[in-house]
């Protein structure tokens, strides 16, 4: 599904040379839930943007699907973001104007699809992650879990290849984050999702497959 082979990240700041990852290789396989682990600074959420196809290496390569990721042009990587990548980050990004039902059916819509056949879909996911008595609530009226799962119901409304999660508990409360990584796990064995989420709680790990550590730009361990 994916394959990261020799992936390094240098930031220039100022006269400063940053070099954030420092040659990472590893396999995730379909249907697979992977954690990405490691203290604050060791580099996970930067790996998790470049394979994620958010930011550009300054080296290496990344395959998905066989598909030679990083020869695609700017906007050919917008379009594969939108058909075949879906996202859920730690300050949930939902729009605060719209209801669930409008923030869950955006990316669909921005596909083109017919408006029955998206807004179906979003409520039918919506359901499936337990909001379906929420769907004209604004963002102000649900709870922080309320709004994570509003946020992975968008990401996952067109069927993507892989969902990345990028510390997505980080802002909740304990049981919050287990209804969280409990709907995460249910994604990964129902819907066979693939799955790579970047961690620092080490409780989390439970719920994955497999476990990558990262330290000081590297993988410690996997």
């Amino acid at each position: 599904m994916i394959e990261v082979k020799n992936i390094e990240k240098t930031y220039i700041m100022g006269k400063v040379k940053v070099q954030a990852l420092k040659g990472v290789s590893f396999d995730v396989k379909k249907g697979e839930f992977l954690a990405i682990m490691g203290a604050s600074g060791s580099g996970k959420s930067t790996l998790l943007h470049q394979i994620g196809l958010l930011d550009t290496p300054t080296a290496g390569r990344i395959f998905i699907d066989k598909l030679n990721a990083l020869k695609l042009s700017e906007r050919e990587k917008t379009l594969f973001r939108l058909n075949h990548l879906g996202y859920v980050f730690q300050e949930y990004a939902i729009l605060p104007e719209l209801t669930a039902v409008e923030n869950v059916y955006l990316p669909a819509m921005m596909r083109g699809e017919r408006k029955e056949l998206y807004l179906k879909s979003s409520i039918d996911i919506l359901e499936t992650v337990g909001l379906g008595n929420r769907l004209h609530h604004l963002p102000r009226e649900l709870s922080g879990g309320e709004q994570q799962r509003v946020a992975i119901a968008r990401a996952i409304v067109n069927k993507p290849k892989i969902l990345f999660a990028d510390e997505p508990c980080v802002s909740l409360d304990s049981e919050s984050s287990k209804q969280i990584l409990e709907l995460f796990k249910t994604l990964n064995t129902e819907l066979n999702q693939t799955i790579v989420m970047i961690t620092h709680e080490d409780w989390h790990k439970e719920y994955s497959d497999r476990v990558i550590y990262m330290k000081d730009g590297l993988i410690e361990k996997m």
